[in-house]
């Protein structure tokens, strides 16, 4: 096992590059649960049901053409492709891909620090996890 700085990570959104923006991504992968319990128990007993899962990213606030704000305030309500490297690019580094639906778009602008942003966004489908 290694460990792996965060630093590296890739992410990319509808094909744009926005690894230099992010401080921060997360996916969270969830399932249904089924209560599944009948009479005679004193547990409850579950079965698994459909995945599913969200995705969120922050960073520092760039207005640039291909920065967050371009590119996350035009795709609200819309899927598109997330590509994420938790380990960076390389042969045979980790990827996940998904189609998301962008959810939310935040801009956080405090008196005495650098603007910010935050974006929020649901898996639709599968992820599909492959080395690179």
């Amino acid at each position: 096992m290694t460990f792996v700085h965060g630093k590296n990570t890739y992410i990319s959104l509808n094909g744009v590059d926005l690894s230099a923006f992010v401080t921060t991504s997360q996916i969270e992968k969830t399932a249904d649960k089924h209560d599944v319990t009948t009479y005679g128990r004193d547990d409850h007993v579950y079965s698994g049901g459909l995945k599913d899962g969200t995705v969120t990213m922050s960073g520092i606030y760039d207005n640039g053409a291909s920065g967050p704000r371009a590119t996350i305030q035009a795709l609200i309500g819309q899927t598109c492709t997330l590509v994420r490297r938790p380990d960076g690019t390389g042969s045979g580094k980790a990827q996940d891909s998904l189609t998301v639906l962008v959810e939310k778009y935040v801009e956080t602008s405090p008196v005495a620090d650098m603007v910010t942003w935050s974006c929020d966004m649901q898996k639709s489908g599968a992820i599909t996890t492959t080395a690179q």
